[in-house]
């Protein structure tokens, strides 16, 4: 006989797996087509640093399928990206169960804002921090030391900085509800200011390379999205009183009796 307190997180376990197999179809038809295009974005990816490139000078790669599994990266990469809308609702009834109804309303802001903000965060990196960044590596080279970028390599490093100016982008919806479920305040976080920005510049040095300029590139937007959280975090609290919680309490109580 399984145990009535186990029942709520197998149920929980369900519904994640529930949503992660949604996910995974619509990021594997977000493949599908994003495959027949493959090239075309590899293309796009790697034109940054064709742009700072030496003329004459290639990325080469090693292993014969190496462009092969590049191209299918490429694509799942794509994939992601054109499902971040899906991906992101998903997320939302995940976490919608243990919402009140006033709050489920927020299910479009918050897909059209965490996608727009994930795009954006990579858009930054692509069209910002890249050309930038590549410049500074390639400024190593010499006429005795030549600078040969593999694909598997440059790939790797692109998309770890695609994905992660694209999730620090996120931090005004975290910080939204966070202050929605009472876990942070305008007032704390005007007066933890000084950490977060220390916190942020040791962010930065862990997800960027190793030199100052791209890693600058990174904290400064993130202090300026700490800054617009924290306006966020004022307008969330405004909206929370306007919401009448205690005259509401009762009416999100039995919704919550109805959803069990």
């Amino acid at each position: 006989m399984i145990d009535e307190n186990k029942q709520p997180f197998l149920g929980h376990l369900e519904e994640l797996r529930k949503r992660l197999v949604a996910c995974a179809i619509a990021v594997g038809v977000g493949f599908a087509v994003s495959y027949a295009f493959s090239e075309r974005l590899f293309n796009l990816l790697v034109m940054p640093l064709k742009a700072v490139m030496p003329e004459g000078d290639h990325l080469i790669f090693t292993n014969l399928p190496e462009m092969f599994f590049t191209y299918l990266k490429v694509a799942f990469l794509s994939g992601v990206l054109l499902m971040a809308p899906f991906i992101f609702y998903q997320l939302w009834m995940f976490v919608a169960p243990g919402l009140y109804r006033r709050e489920k309303r927020y299910v479009i802001p918050f897909v059209v804002t965490s996608t727009i903000l994930f795009v954006g965060g990579a858009l930054f990196g692509y069209f910002v921090v890249f050309p930038f960044g590549f410049k500074f590596f390639i400024g190593f080279s010499n006429e005795y030391v030549k600078a040969l970028p593999s694909v598997k390599q440059y790939f790797s490093f692109a998309i770890k900085l695609l994905f992660a100016f694209g999730l620090v982008f996120e931090l005004p919806v975290v910080i939204f509800f966070l202050t929605k479920m009472g876990v942070v305040t305008p007032e704390l976080l005007s007066r933890k200011r000084k950490y977060a920005i220390l916190l942020t510049f040791v962010l930065a040095a862990i997800l960027t390379p190793p030199d100052v300029i791209t890693q600058c590139m990174m904290a400064g937007p993130l202090i300026v999205l700490y800054e617009i959280g924290v306006l966020v975090s004022r307008t969330a609290r405004k909206r929370k009183k306007d919401d009448g919680d205690g005259e509401d309490e009762e009416e999100d109580e039995e919704d919550h009796v109805d959803d069990d």
